[in-house]
């Protein structure tokens, strides 16, 4: 079974048919664009799943104002909580007690310990993210051929050097591609800056620059810009709307990934509304996630959502205007 999910104490909201689920959504601090479309999307799975919402969190991003919100929620008495946590293991204490008292508990985005937590809910897994940065790479290299490299954050960050061999391993695919290495920008922008500069001197031919840190994808950008070299080099990677907005109307980076909030909000209340619903989930269970497909845990109670959300000339201006 999967952790934290065992029966309901009497009392507790058992989501039975033709009960309201009462669901509460942890942002890890209001205010935020990117929550603020998070809970566009729980809204919306909720108005599908006949389902309310209670979207909350504190007004800056702490375990200690998670805490207070987690208490509040668990005497709201609601039938299931996701959170985005601010600390995997400060807020378990709290969570351990929502699911004795028959709360069932997700994490979503940033994950929970397992022990305060039924399921957590990734946004993409790293084989998917890189998957995603090839095929990226791929489609704006000219006829999917030519050098590419990669301005990455630390040598020892972990998300990252796992992103980039999993980007590697799907290179393959895409036999035009000849990888030409990859520089380290420490996530400081005027690092990643100089980087991006010194990497189109080695190598005058490049075509297309991955960038796996979004701090490094607006530097690459701004490099590649000011060196004169907008629509030669192409900029592609993970990186934010609302910073790379004008950077894709210029051409400079014509298209880049980074998780959908929207999507990632309905997915939760999908997970968390079913799970509330289901006292005994089995591990290994796939759980549909509405309109955007379906999720499946692990031992470890953990799932990826999806590949991540591909942003363009089409859709850029609306999200830079939530995240």
């Amino acid at each position: 079974m999967i952790a934290g999910c065992g029966d309901r104490p009497q009392g507790a909201g058992d989501g039975k048919a033709g009960e309201k689920l009462r669901i509460g959504i942890v942002a890890k601090n209001l205010g935020s664009g990117f929550f603020d479309a998070v809970h566009k999307g729980a809204d919306e799975a909720a108005a599908t799943l006949g389902a309310e919402i209670i979207f909350t969190g504190p007004t800056t991003p702490t375990a200690e104002g998670q805490i207070e919100t987690l208490n509040a929620l668990i005497a709201q008495r609601v039938d299931a909580i996701a959170i985005s946590a601010n600390d995997p293991d400060a807020v378990v204490p709290t969570l351990q007690r929502a699911m004795q008292r028959g709360i069932k508990v997700i994490s979503y985005d940033s994950a929970v310990a397992k022990a305060g937590r039924a399921v957590h809910l990734a946004p993409s897994s790293d084989e998917l993210i890189g998957q995603t940065v090839a095929q990226l790479a791929a489609e704006l290299a000219p006829e999917g051929k030519g050098k590419i490299a990669v301005v990455s954050a630390t040598p020892t960050s972990t998300n990252q050097n796992s992103w980039l061999a999993q980007m590697k391993q799907a290179l393959p695919q895409y036999p035009g591609l000849e990888f030409a290495g990859v520089v380290y920008g420490d996530d400081v922008a005027d690092k990643s800056y100089r980087e991006t500069v010194a990497l189109v001197k080695q190598h005058p031919d490049l075509a297309v620059i991955v960038s796996l840190s979004s701090v490094g994808i607006v530097a690459a950008a701004k490099a590649i810009e000011d060196q004169g070299l907008t629509g030669k080099v192409k900029v592609t990677g993970l990186g934010l709307p609302s910073e790379l907005v004008g950077y894709v109307r210029k051409g400079v980076v014509p298209k880049f990934a980074i998780w959908n909030p929207i999507d990632l909000g309905y997915a939760a209340t999908q997970v968390a509304a079913q799970l509330a619903r289901d006292a005994n989930p089995e591990d290994g269970t796939e759980i549909s996630l509405g309109r955007v497909g379906a999720v499946t845990f692990d031992a470890d109670g953990v799932g990826a959502m999806a590949k991540p959300f591909i942003y363009d000339q089409s859709n850029v201006e609306q999200f830079a205007a939530i995240f």
